[in-house]
């Protein structure tokens, strides 16, 4: 895969986040995520690759889209996408934290990524100190001791990410008892856990059931910055695990890493919407804006960030 692709990625996820943007707590997430989407649509007609989106934004009839198997862009080499236009769109419609938008792409033109539809993965994530000593099959309490001892620290010196959701009650609480910081977090999970792969964001892993897309464009990152992901599928009814078997995923009960969700080369870009725990979010001046992005190939585990300046009087706004 050509490593020039990497600024190519980067100007698609910009002008998503620039798109996106202009919704930024105007409470109206369907509406972001439908821009951003037409936004990616129309900067990857630029882009000298033939891609199949693979995890997308949902099905043909939604009329959403980037859904799972459009192609994009026009003559090149075969290549598999993985999108999500906004991670964190209910983040942007409020104007909260960890809003961004996001491209993984594999030069595997056959197996990129795992094709897994609309369900919830199980899943922990942590950056390059932890990649060899945390365990989706452990408790809680025995990762964050791992992670501790691997890190020489207290327990109660890391801080755990976790989706605000009603269904992480007890394992917020196992966390606390554990003597664990929390950070709980509305929406972004993706953000949340590529910030476990930099120290200064403050967030040494991310726990919890979450989407299972997410998982796939986190474990691209994770994949690219030298961290690790663990992920298991968990369907929340019978409708979704038929759902899963018509993807060819059986094995529902299977412990997943990065490896099991992606192969070949890959090459993951994200930009920043609102301003989170990984990336600063696009700011507006008169006449133009600025975006902050990162983008990183597996193979070289090289990571760019890059901070760009768009002025609209000399290039119409994506």
């Amino acid at each position: 895969m050509d490593r020039n692709l990497a600024l190519d990625a980067v100007r698609v996820t910009e002008a998503a986040a620039l798109a996106a943007a202009r919704f930024v707590g105007r409470g109206d997430e369907m509406a972001a995520d439908l821009e951003a989407a037409r936004a990616i649509e129309r900067a990857f007609r630029a882009v000298p690759v033939q891609g199949t989106i693979v995890v997308g934004e949902g099905l043909p009839e939604d009329g959403m889209p980037l859904f799972p198997g459009e192609r994009l862009g026009g003559a090149g080499p075969e290549l598999q996408v993985a999108v999500d236009a906004i991670d964190g769109a209910i983040a942007c419609a409020t104007g909260a934290a960890n809003a961004l938008s996001i491209i993984a792409i594999s030069d595997d033109p056959e197996h990129g990524f795992l094709r897994c539809p609309n369900t919830y993965m199980d899943k922990i994530a942590v950056g390059p100190e932890g990649r060899d000593v945390i365990d989706l099959d452990r408790s809680p309490t025995d990762n964050l001791k791992a992670l501790a001892e691997a890190r020489r620290v207290y327990v109660e010196d890391l801080t755990v990410a976790i989706l605000d959701r009603p269904r992480h009650e007890k394992l917020i609480a196992e966390v606390r008892k554990a003597g664990a910081r929390i950070r709980l977090i509305p929406d972004g999970e993706v953000s949340a856990a590529l910030a476990t792969t930099r120290p200064e964001s403050g967030i040494d892993l991310l726990m919890g059931v979450g989407g299972a897309s997410q998982a796939v464009l986190a474990a691209a990152g994770l994949l690219c910055a030298g961290g690790m992901l663990h992920g298991r599928f968990q369907p929340s009814n019978a409708e979704e695990a038929n759902r899963l078997a018509a993807e060819g995923v059986h094995e529902v009960s299977k412990k997943y890493l990065p490896t099991d969700l992606i192969h070949g080369s890959v090459m993951f870009a994200a930009t920043g919407v609102t301003t989170g725990d990984f990336l600063q979010g696009v700011r507006f001046f008169r006449g133009g804006a600025t975006t902050n992005s990162v983008v990183m190939r597996s193979k070289t585990r090289t990571l760019r960030r890059i901070e760009a300046v768009h002025r609209f009087d000399f290039k119409p706004e994506y």
